[in-house]
């Protein structure tokens, strides 16, 4: 599986969805972040994940600002 780090997440979920891409469940919310998988057109599944930076910095990660 391939995870790409993205911002807005709804956004490009929806923007995604209207173009025919395949969202294979629903965002998920927890205290770092944001999370959806979708599905290419070869059928690899990727995730989709909205950092929360703050949470992440603290966890030790580091952040692309």
């Amino acid at each position: 599986m391939i995870n790409y780090r993205v911002q807005n997440i709804d956004g490009l979920v929806l923007k995604l969805k209207n173009n025919g891409v395949t969202i294979v469940d629903d965002i998920e919310t927890f205290d770092y972040g944001k999370f959806v998988h979708i599905m290419d057109a070869e059928g690899i599944k990727i995730e989709l994940w909205e950092p929360i930076d703050s949470v992440f910095t603290a966890m030790g990660g580091k952040t692309t600002k």
